[in-house]
């Protein structure tokens, strides 16, 4: 709990090849993309950044290439929403 907040953390991880930081600087980005032409809009890290943003909560990343990547989101419980 930050400031007597209830705080919910979920982190996904894999350990695919991972990003640099040029491109980690950029993934929240909307329509960045590191994917070719047609296989990718670069609108998911966007609007999931936007909505978690929009619930007071926050997205963090932390990748190293190849070694894989770790998102972690950080919500209010709904209990802290409703008091707020």
């Amino acid at each position: 709990s930050v400031k007597g907040n209830r705080l919910v953390a979920v982190e996904i991880s894999d350990m695919g090849s991972g990003m640099p930081k040029h491109v980690m600087a950029r993934i929240f980005e909307p329509f960045y993309t590191t994917k070719e032409q047609g296989k990718g809009t670069g609108l998911g890290l966007s609007l999931a950044y936007t909505i978690i943003q929009g619930h007071s909560g926050t997205i963090a990343v932390d990748s190293k290439v190849g070694l894989g990547t770790k998102f972690t989101i950080v919500l209010p419980t709904l209990s802290e929403v409703k008091s707020s």
